[in-house]
């Protein structure tokens, strides 16, 4: 069946009468796409964000003017599994985010006041360093991005990244001695 519809739809792509406007995926092939995110572990309520995500992707294919898939529904369900490996980095991503973002509320030391002047003593140095380490001081520790996403992200080279790094850290730990914090 699900065959069938794709060699249809090819048939009528050929023929020129193109079902422009009309939902890229058949009841049939959104169904599939539900149960290959639901399989990889992506949340009912998250679901129907999924679907739409494989019907963006399939428009934006056809409008890129790549040529259709030969098989829409096998096409669809290896997109759907992509989207819940990358649901799965985002949530993974988030959690550690949120643990140090918890670690970084709860004191490490058993005095308020001396948590309070190392977070506005790290707070100076952030603000003191240039843009572009500050930058990818934040993608790497706050956002919890590796060193290859930042590089991706800013369109710089990896090394680039470390060496700012580097830089700022060094920096950083300079300021935090200069003001006897650490």
């Amino acid at each position: 069946m699900l065959r069938g519809r794709t060699r249809r739809d090819q048939a009528a792509h050929v023929a020129g009468t193109d079902r422009t406007g009309d939902d890229p995926l058949d009841a049939a092939q959104e169904r599939r796409v539900r149960a290959v995110l639901a399989l990889g572990g992506v949340p009912q309520s998250d679901l129907p964000d999924g679907v739409q995500q494989v019907r963006l992707r399939l428009l934006e294919r056809a409008a890129s003017g790549r040529e259709e898939p030969r098989d829409v529904s096998a096409w669809a369900a290896v997109v759907a599994s992509n989207l819940a490996m990358d649901w799965h980095r985002a949530k993974r991503r988030q959690d550690r985010l949120g643990e140090r973002l918890a670690a970084l509320r709860e004191p490490a030391h058993p005095s308020g006041e001396e948590t309070s002047l190392l977070s506005l003593a790290v707070a100076r140095g952030l603000d003191e360093l240039p843009a572009a380490q500050r930058q990818v001081v934040v993608l790497r520790f706050f956002a919890d991005l590796p060193v290859r996403d930042i590089a991706e992200e800013l369109g710089i080279p990896e090394g680039t990244v470390k060496s700012r790094l580097h830089t700022a850290v060094r920096a950083l730990r300079d300021r935090l001695h200069e003001d006897e914090v650490v």
